[in-house]
């Protein structure tokens, strides 16, 4: 899926709120979300006699065509060439992966700018999603924590089953991919009447080959300055916090934040993030030595099964953490015996 750089192609004009991605029209409903240069907004598509039935004509997928013509699209405001190269690539990265739990790349445009002193940047990056409006799984969390509720039992795994389905995708490719930055911000989630909620596995901007040999101490410290940037900290594993000289990293770095991401699924939080609210806590002194603070409650939430299936995801020693099928073989074991 290559990059399109016609100026017709996504035309932004503020006065209409009207967005034009490639030959198709998208009207701004409202933002939904920002971060760094990026803004999401909920569009909604308009169709008109010339454009021979919308944006819907360009997918293989007919899931992911809206029934109401809404969508998610991002914006992503480009201030040099690295930043474009970045965007690039999550674009060919995203096109790539075909899962019911990944996020799919609709459509795309990238268009030059030009400057002025109270607009520093060069090029203008549109993406165009699925819309899914219950929020993240860090949402939910929020929410349920504010009104003391918690996930079942049963739908904890039903949503941990469905990250791991879309992580096998990515992991089982020719050339093995990592997410590299699996956690709740980055869980979708979908409520669905008398069934577990949808997840679906988004932005991968952090995505890239899983399997790295590192074999000096400079390709580590780059390893790491890179992590540093790109994977969450509460999130990250041990090998990506400090690599040896002498390395194989693989998708297992992707298990443990699955590992991290259960757990939250279950308290709301990271396993670790105990720790940047101690005294002299350190987050990744916690997570080397794989110290998980368990809630202390007089009657468990979740059974002790779910608490053995976190530890054995983290591990500290990549070698002998599981790969994403042995977690799918357990994972479908305990929704055997805990399902509703």
């Amino acid at each position: 899926m290559g990059c399109s750089f016609s100026g017709l192609n996504a035309l932004y004009d503020s006065t209409s709120g009207d967005v034009w991605i490639n030959e198709n029209r998208f009207k701004i409903v409202r933002q939904l979300g920002e971060g760094g240069f990026a803004y999401v907004f909920l569009v909604k598509e308009v169709i008109s006699d010339t454009n021979d039935g919308g944006v819907s004509k360009k997918f293989k997928d007919p899931s992911h065509i809206s029934d109401d013509g809404t969508y998610a699209m991002k914006k992503v405001l480009i201030q040099n060439n690295e930043q474009l190269q970045f965007v690039k690539e999550e674009i060919r990265i995203s096109s790539l992966f075909n899962h019911p739990n990944l996020l799919p790349l609709l459509d795309h445009a990238i268009i030059p700018v030009k400057g002025t002193p109270q607009q520093n940047w060069t090029h203008e990056a549109y993406l165009l999603f699925p819309v899914h409006l219950d929020g993240t799984l860090l949402d939910n969390a929020k929410t349920m924590k504010a009104k003391k509720e918690s996930f079942s039992t049963s739908d904890v795994l039903q949503v941990f089953r469905q990250l791991c389905a879309g992580l096998k995708h990515m992991h089982d490719l020719e050339t093995p991919y990592a997410h590299n930055d699996v956690k709740p911000g980055n869980v979708l989630l979908t409520h669905r009447k008398g069934q577990p909620p949808l997840a679906i596995l988004m932005d991968f901007g952090s995505a890239r080959p899983a399997r790295r040999q590192i074999r000096s101490r400079s390709e580590a410290l780059q390893l790491q300055e890179w992590a540093s940037e790109h994977v969450s900290a509460p999130y990250r594993a041990p090998e990506l916090w400090d690599c040896p000289s002498q390395a194989d990293i693989d998708e297992r770095t992707d298990v443990w934040s699955l590992g991290c991401t259960l757990y939250a699924i279950m308290y709301g939080v990271s396993p670790f993030e105990y720790a940047l609210g101690e005294s002299g806590g350190s987050l990744q002194l916690a997570v080397m030595n794989a110290q998980i603070k368990w809630p202390t409650t007089t009657k468990p939430s979740y059974p002790e099964a779910l608490h053995q299936f976190v530890s054995w995801m983290l591990q500290p020693q990549p070698t002998v953490r599981p790969r994403i099928d042995d977690i799918i073989i357990h994972v479908d074991k305990l929704v055997q015996k805990f399902s509703a």
